[in-house]
């Protein structure tokens, strides 16, 4: 699908950059570039999702400050990157997982809509929103295990008591390997698939709304960006051509405006599942709690305002990472474009 294509209204013509779709792609260098730059940015990233993680299972509500203190100065900084070696080989294929059935789902998605008859914006939003749900479901079978043992290893350190974290597993582990092992043989597989439904029902809608949202805001500032910097050229035709720059930074605002709505929405849902993948259960069983009895928990610990514990670095994570993935992204894909021509 093929959204190239310049706006033509009453003698105004602005060149929005080509829509690169899935049969345009070198698939080899797309994955293999995709690895390395998403493993770039999930490294920097990584400390605020750590944080996240603490504050969202801690009993008490602690400042991203101070909770970032107290991690520093009781566990050290390296701290920061515990379970990043098993979020990162985990991610790998999870991302490229969520990249094929991304850009399968939205060009053939987009190819019908537009057969059906929409116009190029309506199916672009559609095409997008359909590929978002189906790639976060799809990636969700390999993020999910990965997220509980990386989210056990992350809670797991020597943090001061009078901050009360609580005691999120009675084991200890080694490595992530060591957490595998010991939840598969204390839980069985639905161990490591803990809180995979409220997963896909946090991701999934929230990739859809995120994807749809940034199609739709992209091109409502590609319009506003033409209106206000188009030049007149020989024909009388006022017309615009954005640079390199300007197209980064029109993706960079349309993704992290999207990240902010999601978080807003999403986050009590994500605190809920952080707590039923990284909480034990009662002492009478090795059954977990179900998510019914961790979102009773949780209000009754703190209100309703604690599901919104771990807000301000999710916040924080969802936007930066938005602006960085979605540039990265849209930079993986024009560098691993068959025919470059088809760009410009």
């Amino acid at each position: 699908m093929n959204f190239r294509a310049a706006e033509n209204e009453s003698a105004k013509e602005y060149h929005i950059p080509a829509e690169v779709d899935w049969e345009m792609l070198d698939k080899s260098k797309f994955f293999v570039l995709g690895a390395a730059m998403f493993s770039g940015v999930s490294a920097s990233l990584y400390p605020v999702v750590v944080l996240k993680t603490r504050q969202q299972v801690a009993l008490s509500q602690l400042s991203c400050i101070k909770t970032a203190f107290l991690i520093v100065r009781h566990e050290g900084f390296r701290a920061l990157y515990r379970g990043f070696g098993t979020s990162l080989m985990g991610t790998i294929p999870a991302r490229a997982l969520y990249m094929a059935a991304l850009e399968i789902t939205k060009s053939n998605v987009g190819n019908a809509t537009v057969r059906f008859g929409f116009s190029d914006s309506s199916a672009a939003a559609i095409a997008n929103a359909v590929g978002g749900l189906t790639s976060a479901m799809a990636a969700q079978l390999v993020w999910t295990p990965v997220d509980v043992v990386s989210q056990r290893l992350m809670v797991q350190g020597r943090v001061d008591p009078n901050a009360k974290f609580p005691k999120a597993s009675a084991c200890k582990y080694a490595n992530g390997y060591d957490a595998f092992r010991k939840i598969l043989h204390t839980d069985g597989p639905r161990g490591l698939y803990r809180g995979f439904g409220i997963s896909v029902l946090t991701y999934a809608p929230s990739n859809a709304v995120w994807w749809a949202s940034y199609s739709v805001v992209q091109r409502m500032l590609w319009s506003g960006i033409g209106s206000y910097c188009s030049n007149i050229d020989e024909n009388g035709v006022n017309t615009y051509r954005p640079d390199s720059k300007t197209i980064m930074a029109v993706q960079g605002a349309s993704a992290g405006m999207a990240a902010s709505v999601s978080a807003l929405i999403t986050t009590p849902l994500d605190t809920v599942k952080t707590r039923l993948q990284v909480l034990d259960g009662d002492d009478n069983g090795r059954r977990g709690p179900t998510i019914v009895q961790t979102a009773r928990n949780l209000v009754k610990e703190g209100g309703w305002m604690a599901c919104y514990r771990g807000l301000g670095p999710r916040w924080a994570s969802m936007s930066l990472s938005a602006t960085t993935m979605i540039t990265t992204y849209e930079l993986i894909k024009r560098m691993s474009t068959k025919n470059q021509e088809v760009l410009t």
